[in-house]
């Protein structure tokens, strides 16, 4: 009798069953266990052929069948340590899974920097009656770095206040109806330039790390608001700040940040231009229900000996 390909369910929460049922129903070759420990990882791990979850360096050596990960997330810079990218074992990610809910909120962010609700919050909070000075999102333009799922989503909301798009892609693309420009990385100054919102949405790489900063932020619109909902490190946090204190650019609202928690003696803090989540932007109630749905189309391919979807470069990092 053949051994049925094992699948290690190994996450930071309890999966619903229904959605572990969904998983078991694709195939009658597999076998499905959920870990509930990290000790039970590290037991289930020794013969497990697939990974549906986390993974670290410790679970990854103690492994000794295991030929692919799924994991849960866009990013993947955290698991790409030495003895993962030089294996054979495939690496898959949740691209595209985040695509509604970071829109969503890159839209929210910038609706509350342009309508100034985050100051009316704190006048709220002080009890007073007081007005200030707001904008349209209409007319504007937002700037796009890295046109991904994301991206793309992002793109067609922001059209859809009747802004201008701008985005800025590595690799050439045919442009939607909904872009007004795409551009290459020859054209960041552009888009800097160019922008009045600005939205960072590219993968943390070698590349992109401090991509922006204080030459960039100083090319940007005194005007000009930034929103990054990609990776704390892409930005200069020293310049960032420096940018918002001396008025280079207008505000920012940040979702990521270089070390999180946010020190709570981070001068971001209390600058009332910024307007600050805890890495929140990809939450969603209806996350795991499209993880699992990305996972079982790549089980049923994986099955099938057919190339998988999102399928990380591990040299390149995404």
């Amino acid at each position: 009798m053949n051994r049925k390909i094992k699948i290690l369910i190994n996450l930071r929460r309890k999966l619903r069953e229904d959605l572990i049922q969904r998983i078991r129903e694709v195939s009658d070759k597999i076998e499905v266990v959920e870990a509930s420990s990290r000790k039970e990882a590290l037991r289930a791990i020794e013969d497990a052929d697939i990974v549906f979850g986390w993974i670290d360096r410790e679970l990854f050596l103690a492994a000794k069948n295991l030929k692919w990960i799924q994991v849960l997330t866009a990013g993947v810079n955290r698991l790409l340590f030495p003895e993962l990218v030089e294996s054979q074992v495939l690496l898959t990610n949740a691209s595209g899974i985040h695509r509604i809910p970071i829109s969503e909120i890159v839209m929210a962010m910038a609706l509350a920097l342009a309508k100034k609700l985050h100051k009316y919050i704190q006048f709220k909070n002080e009890g007073l009656w007081k007005r200030v000075q707001t904008e349209e999102l209409a007319g504007k333009t937002m700037g796009i770095l890295g046109l991904g799922s994301i991206g793309m989503e992002t793109a067609w909301k922001a059209k859809c206040f009747d802004m201008k798009v701008l985005a800025l892609k590595k690799r050439p693309i045919r442009r939607p109806t909904y872009i007004d420009e795409v551009l290459g990385p020859e054209d960041l100054e552009y888009l800097l330039r160019e922008s009045d919102f600005l939205v960072i949405t590219v993968p943390l790489t070698d590349e992109t790390y401090h991509m922006i900063g204080e030459r960039e932020l100083r090319m940007m619109k005194p005007t000009a608001y930034l929103i990054n909902v990609a990776r704390g490190a892409i930005i200069d946090t020293r310049a960032l700040i420096k940018a918002l204190k001396e008025g280079w650019i207008a505000g920012a609202a940040l979702d990521v940040f270089e070390e999180e928690p946010l020190p709570k003696d981070s001068e971001l803090w209390k600058l009332d231009n910024v307007i600050i989540t805890p890495h929140i932007a990809g939450m969603s109630i209806h996350y795991d229900e499209r993880a699992v749905e990305i996972f079982c189309k790549n089980l049923k391919r994986f099955l099938e000996n057919k190339p998988l979807i999102n399928l990380v470069d591990k040299k390149v990092g995404y």
